[in-house]
């Protein structure tokens, strides 16, 4: 009769628990793909194929600026969802922080698209502008849900204004810039009644009014840099 075999020796299961570190680890990725430019759009291109264009060279130079601003708007929104997303204890709150993020992709890419086209080039601040936003995601996702929920209206609620103010500023026959901007403004209105619906609270005039001081800072720099 065989003898019994001696019981297989367990070993500790390799696997590990994902902390804080791998959390920023993906982040850190996520910046540098972002900031090489490596985005891709998830939606059609709201202006189509590309087509010839009769924009005289000052009109052009004025179309890049403003689209370079864009672009920058949407380089700090695609870093502040994601600050707010990881700084947030609410899981459902950071799911739609995530699926904002994800539609921004959508608008840099097409901001990135377009500045080809008008054969300029991004703000060569968008590090700063990455870091910075970041920054004040964690903040904003350190200050609770409803807070963290109206830090993301008020967001959208002034980017609403900035795009409206450039379809009206764009060069009347820049009709291709029309359509990207008006798409993203209609994506961030989205946004906006979505963080409402899900209970966000006003910020006091004070947040709101440094909000804005930083937002023109940001444009009026973008816009040359």
């Amino acid at each position: 009769m065989p003898s019994p075999q001696p019981p297989s020796p367990s070993f500790p299961s390799l696997a590990r628990r994902k902390g804080p570190l791998d959390a920023l680890l993906g982040e850190a990725d996520r910046a540098l793909r972002v900031l090489a430019g490596a985005s891709s759009a998830g939606r059609p291109y709201p202006a189509g194929p590309e087509a010839a264009e009769t924009l005289t060279p000052d009109d052009r130079r004025h179309a890049a600026g403003l689209m370079r601003v864009n672009h920058v708007g949407e380089i700090c929104a695609q870093a502040l969802y994601r600050g707010q997303a990881l700084a947030c204890a609410d899981e459902s709150v950071r799911r739609m922080f995530q699926d904002a993020a994800t539609e921004e992709v959508d608008h840099l890419a097409w901001c990135e698209r377009r500045l080809g086209e008008l054969r300029s080039r991004p703000s060569l601040l968008n590090p700063l502008w990455y870091a910075g936003s970041f920054g004040l995601g964690l903040l904003a996702g350190r200050a609770g849900v409803r807070r963290n929920l109206g830090f993301m209206a008020e967001t959208e609620r002034q980017v609403e204004a900035h795009l409206e103010s450039h379809l009206k500023r764009l060069p009347a026959q820049d009709e291709r810039s029309r359509q990207v901007v008006d798409q993203m403004k209609q994506d961030e209105i989205n946004h906006r009644v979505s963080a409402e619906r899900a209970g966000a609270a006003p910020l006091s005039w004070p947040v709101r009014g440094a909000m804005r001081a930083l937002s023109r800072v940001m444009t009026s720099t973008a816009y040359w840099i």
